[in-house]
């Protein structure tokens, strides 16, 4: 049953996330949460884990993800979809394009008491540049 629990914790996560309901998404994640996210270094703490949040929001206002695997064993709740959203804003120093990107993504959250405590995303960089129209 716990790994259930988790499974719906995570998925509750990514659910305020792609609704943009910052607020909501805090009820799922520990106040010291640790991670690390495409085009970041090692986040640490809610305040920081949310600024890369609302940057990527901003960035892609109408993204959300679908997940074709979510995988629980012990503390770890693996996702494994797409994300999908229209680039309206900067992300990464790139001007805004108008262009709708879809690209692969992977995480992998660790929760403990009901909170996610761990976040390792990984996105396809490479994938989202070409989509973009950025040469790398």
């Amino acid at each position: 049953m716990l790994l259930e629990q988790n499974k719906s914790i995570v998925l509750q996560a990514y659910r305020a996330f792609d609704l943009g309901d910052i607020e909501k998404g805090r009820a799922f994640v520990a106040h010291d949460i640790e991670g690390c996210v495409m085009g970041s270094n090692k986040l640490k703490g809610a305040d920081a884990f949310f600024e890369y949040a609302m940057m990527m929001r901003a960035a892609f206002a109408d993204g959300g993800y679908t997940f074709e695997d979510v995988i629980a064993e012990s503390d770890q709740v693996v996702t494994r979809g797409t994300f999908s959203g229209t680039h309206s804003r900067e992300f990464m120093g790139i001007p805004p394009t108008g262009k709708q990107v879809t690209f692969s993504v992977i995480h992998i959250d660790r929760v403990m008491d009901g909170k996610i405590v761990e976040h390792w995303g990984q996105g396809d960089t490479m994938e989202l540049m070409q989509q973009l129209g950025i040469s790398i």
